[in-house]
């Protein structure tokens, strides 16, 4: 891999990670942008303990534009977008509308390819690699950031899902706080650990192992499954069996493996509705160890893939109960979305 740092017309970074040591990325962004000015603010619920981030100036950002002006294309022929090459591999930049800014945290983007029709189940093995590598460097660099506590990659795929802009991509929240989703499962680990002596993690890979009956897939070194009190219709969980408190701590043998198992998943999750269904929405979250938690190595990395339909032109809508409460109430048994997923194996 390669990397090439360089700054765009208005001062935000923008970071190429290429496949091939001797890519030369030396385009400049020769767009007239004023500087950024962003008006995001952290502020503390006294009820609840957690944090909302004010980030009125997200009003303007980019709101589903036409193909042909997607600012997260290539420049090519005199259309300039956020990336100034008329190629690349993976493109990482700062948000020019970020929900975090300052000493309130950094939001990044992540363009996974140039081609706009594609998604990330498009991508080969390789490229799927390549944005694990710059996810990786990516957590490395936030984390060292003063006052950032927790670094966040994901990817937002569709527009029932909110998506405003139809290239593939995901972000990277690093945040001045731990999450409060990632608080209670420090709280459950540390309870259980208390408890049992145990590790909350290895159990939970464990008990889905020996049951068998929400395993989607079984590698060498990553195990898919559907969790057994999983909140949404289709959800599945992977996590490495050497257990690792982040990107960083993934071994050789992890890291090749990743891509190929990650990859069936989505191209499952793709045909689980059937044929002439349009692309299934989803959101796919890295869980990483908190920068600064002193139960780091106990924490386990694993990513959260989820999807918001339920079934053919249908959607889980959060309503009263998961909105008010947060009590999820779901309508597909894990064991029968589990089955569904496997089945779709042979459909393909």
């Amino acid at each position: 891999m390669k990397k090439t740092t360089t700054r765009l017309a208005d001062g935000r970074e923008l970071i190429y990670y290429d496949a091939r040591d001797d890519a030369v990325r030396d385009a400049t962004d020769a767009r007239p942008l004023d500087p950024v000015a962003t008006a995001s603010e952290i502020r503390h619920d006294r009820l609840l303990g957690d944090r909302v981030a004010v980030a009125s100036h997200r009003q303007g950002r980019t709101y589903h534009p036409p193909a042909d002006e997607c600012p997260l294309c290539p420049s090519r022929e005199g259309r300039r977008s956020e990336i100034p090459a008329d190629d690349y591999d993976v493109a990482v930049f700062e948000n020019r509308f970020p929900s975090l800014a300052g000493d309130g945290g950094r939001c990044e983007v992540v363009c996974f390819t140039p081609d706009h029709d594609a998604s990330f189940a498009d991508l080969t093995d390789e490229q799927a690699a390549l944005v694990l590598d710059a996810w990786t460097d990516r957590t490395a660099e936030l984390s060292q950031l003063p006052g950032v506590e927790q670094v966040f990659c994901f990817e937002n795929r569709g527009a029932e899902i909110g998506v405003t802009l139809g290239h593939p991509h995901g972000q990277i929240y690093a945040y001045p706080f731990v999450t409060p989703r990632t608080e209670r499962m420090l709280a459950s680990l540390a309870a259980h650990r208390e408890t049992t002596g145990r590790n909350l993690f290895d159990d939970v890979v464990a008990d889905e192992l020996a049951d068998g009956r929400r395993i989607v897939l079984d590698g060498a070194h990553w195990v898919a499954f559907v969790p057994y009190a999983a909140h949404w219709p289709y959800e599945v969980h992977l996590y490495p069996k050497r257990r690792v408190p982040d990107l960083l701590a993934l071994d050789d043998a992890a890291r090749t493996e990743f891509p190929q198992l990650y990859l069936e998943v989505l191209r499952r999750f793709d045909r689980i509705f059937g044929s002439g269904q349009p692309p299934t929405p989803y959101i796919a979250a890295w869980h990483q160890a908190p920068v600064h938690a002193p139960q780091r190595t106990d924490f386990a990395l694993h990513l959260e893939l989820f999807t918001i339909r339920r079934t053919s032109g249908k959607l889980k809508f959060l309503a009263g109960s998961e909105s008010g409460m947060n009590v999820f109430i779901n309508d597909v048994p894990p064991e029968a979305a589990a089955e569904r997923l496997r089945e779709v194996a042979s459909e393909s």
